[in-house]
């Protein structure tokens, strides 16, 4: 698709080498297309700014009314939520490309996420491991339902409580006890091992503490400080290079988050 150049897309990259570069994905940016939605993508930017990674990887292929269509991901290796913010890896060879497949597909990379929850989570830290399927009552939705319709996916995700804050609707604040109420929040650390779509988001609303601004899984919530997206970033992400060295990779904080930090903490 054609930029048009009054759309201003700053994507900074905040690793690279001769095999891969890594990015930090803004909020409300898709990763690639799914053959129906004209907008520009991720993958689009990677063809207008860096074209030498167009050969790199597998096109998507849908079907779309009886016809096959096929959808550019170039060097693309994993994805996030289009209101997912943060780290990706971007492969720049075929080789790195089926390098870097096989380690996500065999879990060896590590991510790391920083989410805001609604409510006080009880425990400090929990590991949460609802097999996920396909929502039964809403086609775009996921669940850990057992009226998930198709096959159930194992999925496991690590959860760290950062830090509690806000107060209940009586204006208590935190007491070690474990709350839902408008007002409390949570900031937690998402581990996931699994890759599972909507993976975090799923886990989150399973346990009853959905993601902040996240009007697919917790559509009745008032999104709260300040976001207008869910409230999910990619904060790190450790990996393996071809070379043999490890390295971790941190995205920096979009203005929301550096916003939402700055009212927890206050």
């Amino acid at each position: 698709m054609e930029h048009d150049p009054k759309i201003e897309v700053n994507i900074p990259i905040l690793y690279e080498d001769a095999y891969c570069m890594c990015i930090n994905k803004p909020a409300g940016l898709a990763v690639h297309g799914d053959g129906k939605a004209d907008e520009f993508t991720l993958a689009d930017w990677i063809l207008e700014y860096h074209p030498t990674l167009a050969p790199v990887g597998e096109p998507l292929r849908v079907r779309i009314g009886g016809e096959e269509i096929t959808v550019p991901k170039p060097g693309i290796v994993h994805r996030l939520d289009k209101d997912t913010s943060g780290v990706m890896v971007l492969t720049k060879t075929h080789e790195a490309y089926e390098f870097f497949k096989q380690q996500f597909q065999e879990r060896e990379i590590q991510k790391m996420y920083l989410a805001f929850v609604y409510g006080w989570i009880k425990e400090d830290a929990m590991e949460i491991t609802g097999s996920i399927g396909r929502d039964s009552s809403n086609i775009r939705r996921w669940t850990v339902s057992k009226n998930a319709r198709g096959t159930l996916r194992d999925a496991v995700t690590n959860i760290r409580v950062v830090k509690r804050f806000g107060h209940s609707t009586n204006g208590g604040e935190y007491d070690g006890k474990g709350s839902t109420e408008e007002g409390t929040f949570s900031i937690v650390e998402a581990r996931p091992k699994t890759g599972r779509t909507h993976q975090i988001r799923v886990h989150m609303r399973s346990v009853n503490h959905p993601i902040v601004g996240d009007s697919l899984y917790a559509p009745k919530r008032a999104q709260g400080l300040g976001f207008v997206r869910q409230a999910l970033h990619a904060r790190e992400l450790t990996l393996a290079l071809p070379s043999g060295q490890t390295i971790t990779v941190q995205a920096p904080y979009p203005e929301d988050f550096q916003k939402a930090l700055e009212v927890a903490n206050a």
